[in-house]
């Protein structure tokens, strides 16, 4: 009884939070803003979608994962970028608003992407069992779920921007809490075979979460991306939304698997420590370049 409220009731309810909280921040501008930076936008999304499922695919087949969980680890590698992928953005100095651009962009793609590159890993894994895959009828439910709440946001944002701007801060509180609880009860929800979970799959998020960082940040960096614009790919590309990831896989109306739900699950809880990291080093060698500057400005005015 407990996971069918799970499922049924309180997953849909903290997706649409999150979700509504994304769409408090957009504005249609964020769509076209890509133009002002081509190059940064098409490079973080080419990796997000056509190079992390990739990266997921050789993390299966080196853990040698169990056909649910590798199909779920693909799921997770499809998702798109999270509202969490804002904040350590921000906290690391990154062009936040190329995060929100980003951000808005890969959750309309992943409407079509996710459920090509779920369908793809069912058939490889489970031998196209049917019943798991995301026909046409369950990829507009996965549309629903993750566009009505962000465009119902938008149009608030739009209509009442001064009580957009009150809300965010509470929004976005309520949105890292709601992923907390998500995350856990995905876990409660596979209590009795946690252990064996963490074991198989947790070194392979961490990867997961580790290259994608890395491919986020120095794919752009090679190819001239400003610095700011190269650590907002970075957290872009290397947090994905678990949320949505744990939604698609516990519904009863979509994937119904809890196992499929534990890599995302388990991701969820450990991506902040390399992403905490990331944002660390990032501000500590920032300061540090930052220091010679300070002194050499000082010693001008001192001379002067």
């Amino acid at each position: 009884m407990a996971s069918s409220v799970l499922t049924t009731v309180f997953l849909p309810i903290a997706l649409a939070i999150i979700m509504f909280g994304l769409g408090l921040s957009l504005t249609v501008d964020d769509f076209t803003r890509v133009a002002k930076f081509p190059k940064a936008a098409l490079l973080a999304l080419a990796v997000q979608v056509l190079v992390l499922p990739a990266v997921a695919l050789g993390l299966v087949l080196a853990f040698d994962l169990s056909p649910v969980l590798a199909v779920g680890m693909m799921l997770l590698a499809a998702s798109p970028g999270g509202t969490t992928a804002n904040i350590f953005s921000h906290l690391a100095g990154g062009d936040v608003a190329l995060n929100i651009t980003l951000t808005a962009i890969n959750s309309v793609l992943a409407v079509v992407t996710l459920p090509i590159v779920v369908n793809l890993a069912i058939a490889g894994f489970l031998d196209g069992d049917a019943s798991l895959g995301l026909q046409p009828a369950k990829m507009l439910q996965v549309f629903a779920i993750v566009l009505i709440p962000v465009a119902i946001g938008m149009a608030v944002n739009r209509r009442f921007p001064e009580f957009t701007a009150r809300m965010r801060k509470p929004v976005k509180i309520a949105s890292i809490v709601v992923l907390v609880l998500v995350i856990l009860g995905a876990l409660l929800a596979e209590r009795a075979n946690l252990a064996g979970y963490l074991r198989d799959v947790g070194i392979a998020a961490v990867l997961l979460c580790v290259i994608s960082l890395a491919l986020g940040y120095f794919i752009p960096r090679l190819a001239k991306v400003g610095e700011k614009q190269a650590i907002a790919s970075s957290f872009e590309v290397g947090i994905h939304n678990s949320t949505l990831a744990i939604t698609i896989a516990l519904s009863p109306a979509l994937l119904n698997n809890a196992q499929m739900a534990v890599p995302a699950a388990v991701y969820g809880v450990l991506m902040f420590f390399p992403a905490g990291l990331l944002a660390w080093w990032i501000t500590r060698r920032t300061a540090a370049a930052a220091a010679p500057d300070s002194a050499t400005s000082g010693a001008d005015s001192g001379g002067q």
